[in-house]
């Protein structure tokens, strides 16, 4: 099985047993986000190795994490500054990633960028959000292209692109139709809980309405 259907409610609640067991095995998943097609793996260090050779990329060039909800990110230990607390409040679940500090000895330091924080993201795609709810973890996240590629609108492209992975087992494709043209996520630091948040991707969700929506809590 390397292509599994992921469009309605049914082809989710039946993917959710094989999905789990397929990451429980170190296996990596190719899926629909409310923005584009990612890949990922569990929060596990030698899982995010195997996706960082899968796509081609750095392994210190950290991935983004997933979550099915807010308290899933607090469990992990990230810590919420009062910036990213209005941010969320405002925008989460949806395409808004924020960068924070903690999840020290909870999740791997591959996640870590730079600067120390974790970018992490409670995901508004129904499906996905349902998956993670269902399987108990977050899921790292990149988006399914080769470095420097074209992000992919459907699984046509994956297939092609990573069909070794597919080939061999290691790579789970779930077929959640063509996405729309959908920028990918804007990011947001707020690692700093004394400076004020800065943008370090401008993405689906404009700066501007950051601003409108938390003030002199926004970047």
């Amino acid at each position: 099985m390397t292509v599994v259907p992921f469009r309605s409610p049914e082809d989710v609640a039946a993917a959710v047993g094989a999905v789990g067991a397929h990451l429980a095995a170190g296996g990596l998943l190719a899926y629909p986000t409310e923005t584009v097609y990612g890949l990922g793996s569990r929060p596990v260090e030698e899982d995010v190795r195997r996706l960082a050779r899968l796509k081609g990329r750095r392994a210190d060039k950290p991935f983004l994490l997933l979550v099915p909800d807010r308290r899933t990110a607090a469990d992990y230990g990230l810590v919420f500054t009062d910036a990213a607390h209005a941010l969320a409040d405002r925008f989460w679940p949806g395409p808004l990633t924020l960068v924070l500090s903690g999840g020290e000895g909870r999740l791997p330091p591959l996640l870590r960028g730079p600067e120390g924080g974790i970018a992490v993201r409670w995901t508004s795609h129904p499906g996905v959000a349902a998956l993670l709810a269902g399987i108990g973890t977050g899921l790292t996240s990149t988006s399914a292209n080769r470095p420097g590629g074209r992000t992919a609108p459907g699984i046509g492209a994956i297939l092609k692109d990573f069909a070794d992975g597919v080939a061999d087992g290691t790579l789970l494709v779930l077929d959640g139709g063509v996405l729309g043209n959908v920028p990918p996520s804007t990011i947001v630091d707020c690692t700093r809980p004394t400076e004020r948040p800065r943008v370090i991707r401008e993405g689906a969700i404009p700066v501007a309405e950051l601003r409108a929506a938390a003030g002199t809590l926004a970047p």
